[in-house]
C-alpha cells in the first residue's frame, strides 16, 4: 500500500522525531515525571538541551544519528543509487524493498521517494534547529568548540541537500543548475507556519551546499584522538573529501583539482599530507571488515545493538546465500567487462560459487549478512583518488590522473595498471570503468551517470532510460505537494 504523510501528520511526526532528539540526552537524569511530562519545546531548548556541554555534544551526536537513518545513509540511499543502474538485477520480486526504484515505476505516492524525502528533511530540521539553538545559548560551550559544533552541523546539512538533489532534481551539468531544485529550508520549523516555500534552483542548492562545506573545512578539527571518529564525525579532511565529489557532480573539474590537492600529494602512495593521514590500504577486503581504517573517510556505524532497521541495511539486499537478499549482480554488467580481471582482488567481493546455479552471482562486500552491522561507507579515500584522477583527465593533465587511476587500479589489480592512453577521452572512460569495478554497491553508479547526462541503463527486461525522461530523477513526493503550495511537481 502507498501511503504519504498528510499536512497534520507530516507536522505532528516532525514535532515527535525533535522532540526525542531534544529529550534522549536527557534520559539518563531526567525523572520519570519529567519524561511523562515533558517542558513544552520551546522551553526544552532554550533551558535544558543547552544547559550543559554534555547535553550539546549529545545533541551533536543527534545529528549523525538522524542523517544514518536506515531510510537515508543508514542504507536505502545507497541501495537506491545503485539499482537505479545496471550492475544489479531484481530477484525477488518484493514490493517494499526498491523495487520501483529498480524498474522506475516511481510516482509521488510512492513510499520509496516518500520515505526518503522524509528523513532527508527531518534530519535538516534538526541541524537547523540544532544551529539556533547553539547561537541563542553561546555560552554553555567555548566559541571554538561552538564553530566545530557549527561546522559539523552544516557539513551534514550539506551533505544531506547533496544527496537529496542528485534523485529530485535534474543534474548540474544538464543546464548549469537552471532546473528547479528543491525548498531550501535554513530555519528550523516546530509548526506550520512555513510550509511554503518554492523549490530553489539547483545551483542555489549547490551554493548552500558549498557555503557549508566551505565554513565546516574552515571550523572542523584537524583529526580526532579517537580513531574511530576520524571515520564517524566529520574532520577537515571530510569536507574537503566530500567537495572533491560535489564539485565533480557540478562538472567543475578545475575546482576538483583545488580541493583534491589539498589532501593528495603530487606523488605516490598519495598518503594524504595534513589531517588525518588517508591512504588506500594493501587490501580492499580490509576497509570492509574493519571499518576505521584510514582509508575511510567517513562511515555510517551499525553494532547489534544499533541497527539501520528492518530491510534497509546494505546486507539484507546484496547478501550472498541464495534464497536471501533481493538483487545479483548482473552478469552483462561490470562483472563481465574486460578490465574486471579473474585476478583483480575485488573479484573475492563476489560469491558465483552456487553450485548449479552460476548465474546468481552475488556481492559479497557487506560480509555479516542477516545481522546488518556492516558500517555504511559514505566515502572512502579511493573516490577522493578517481575524482582527482578525472578532473586532471578532463583538464589536460593527464600524467596524474594516469598514476592516480594506477594507484587504485594496481592495490587490486597489479598486473592490470595501464602503461599509457591514445588520448584523455579513453583515459576517462577507462577511470569511469575503474569507478563502476571500486565502488560496486557503494552507492555511486546512478549519480555518476546523471552528472554525464547519460542513460540509466537498459538491464534485464527493462528498456535503457533516457536523460530527457520523466523518470530520470525521482518524483516530489505527494506528502509534499500536499502541505506545501508553493512547491513545483516534476513533470
Amino acid at each position: 500500500m502507498t501511503t504519504y504523510i498528510s499536512t497534520f501528520s507530516r507536522r505532528a511526526v516532525l514535532r515527535t522525531a525533535i522532540l526525542s532528539v531534544l529529550l534522549a540526552p536527557l534520559a539518563s537524569s531526567c525523572s520519570e515525571e519529567k519524561l511523562l511530562n515533558p517542558s513544552p519545546l520551546t522551553s526544552l531548548a532554550d533551558k535544558d538541551a543547552f544547559s550543559n556541554p554534555d547535553r550539546v555534544l549529545a545533541q551533536v551526536n543527534g545529528l549523525y544519528a538522524s542523517v544514518k537513518s536506515g531510510q537515508f545513509l543508514g542504507g536505502r540511499y545507497f541501495v537506491y543509487v545503485d539499482v537505479r543502474g545496471e550492475e544489479f538485477l531484481n530477484v525477488t520480486n518484493n514490493g517494499v524493498t526498491a523495487l520501483q526504484t529498480w524498474n522506475h515505476s516511481n510516482n509521488s505516492q510512492s513510499n520509496e521517494p516518500t520515505n526518503l524525502w522524509n528523513a532527508g528533511y527531518l534530519a535538516i530540521n534538526r541541524i537547523n534547529l540544532f544551529l539556533e539553538g547553539l547561537d541563542a545559548n553561546p555560552t554553555v560551550v567555548d566559541a571554538a568548540l561552538a564553530n566545530q559544533y557549527r561546522a559539523e552541523a552544516r557539513f551534514l546539512r550539506a551533505l544531506t541537500y547533496h544527496y537529496l538533489v542528485q534523485l529530485y532534481a535534474r543534474p548540474f551539468t544538464q543546464d548549469n543548475g537552471a532546473s528547479p531544485g528543491l525548498p531550501l529550508r535554513l530555519k528550523g520549523e516546530v509548526g506550520s507556519g512555513n510550509n511554503d516555500l518554492v523549490r530553489s534552483t539547483v545551483a542555489e542548492v549547490y551554493r548552500q551546499i558549498v557555503e557549508d562545506l566551505n565554513f565546516a573545512e574552515q571550523n572542523l578539527p584537524a583529526s580526532y584522538a579517537n580513531a574511530t571518529l576520524n571515520t564517524t564525525r566529520a574532520h577537515k579532511n571530510t569536507a574537503i573529501a566530500i567537495k572533491t565529489r560535489v564539485y565533480l557532480t557540478m562538472g567543475q573539474y578545475a575546482n576538483v583539482v583545488t580541493e583534491g590537492n589539498k589532501i593528495v600529494p603530487a606523488a605516490a602512495p598519495f598518503r594524504a599530507a595534513t589531517g588525518v593521514a588517508h591512504e588506500l590500504q594493501p587490501n580492499i577486503a580490509t576497509v570492509f571488515t574493519n571499518y576505521t581504517t584510514t582509508e575511510s573517510i567517513l562511515s555510517m556505524p551499525f553494532t547489534s545493538n544499533d541497527l539501520p532497521g528492518t530491510q534497509n541495511g546494505l546486507a539484507s539486499y546484496y547478501v550472498p546465500i541464495v534464497g536471501l537478499g533481493d538483487y545479483r549482480l548482473n552478469p552483462t554488467g561490470i562483472v563481465a567487462d574486460a578490465a574486471f580481471a579473474a585476478t583483480d582482488a575485488r573479484r573475492n567481493l563476489i560469491r558465483s560459487d552456487f553450485a548449479g546455479d552460476q548465474s546468481r552471482i552475488r556481492l559479497n562486500k557487506f560480509p555479516t549478512g542477516p545481522q546488518h552491522t556492516d558500517w555504511a561507507p559514505v566515502m572512502r579515500y579511493s573516490e577522493v583518488l578517481l575524482n582527482l584522477a578525472e578532473a586532471n583527465a578532463r583538464t589536460g593533465n593527464t600524467a596524474r590522473a594516469l598514476a592516480l587511476l594506477n594507484a587504485v587500479r594496481g592495490r587490486s589489480n597489479p598486473a592490470g595498471v595501464y602503461a599509457s592512453f591514445a588520448g584523455s577521452t579513453d583515459l576517462v572512460n577507462a577511470i569511469l570503468t575503474e569507478r563502476r569495478i571500486e565502488f560496486l554497491g557503494e552507492g555511486l553508479r546512478s549519480n555518476d551517470l546523471l552528472r554525464l547526462n547519460q542513460p540509466l541503463p537498459a538491464k534485464g527486461n527493462l528498456q535503457a532510460v533516457p536523460a530527457s525522461a520523466s523518470v530520470y530523477i525521482w518524483p516530489i513526493p505527494q506528502g509534499e505537494i500536499n502541505v506545501n503550495k508553493l512547491v513545483v511537481p516534476n513533470p
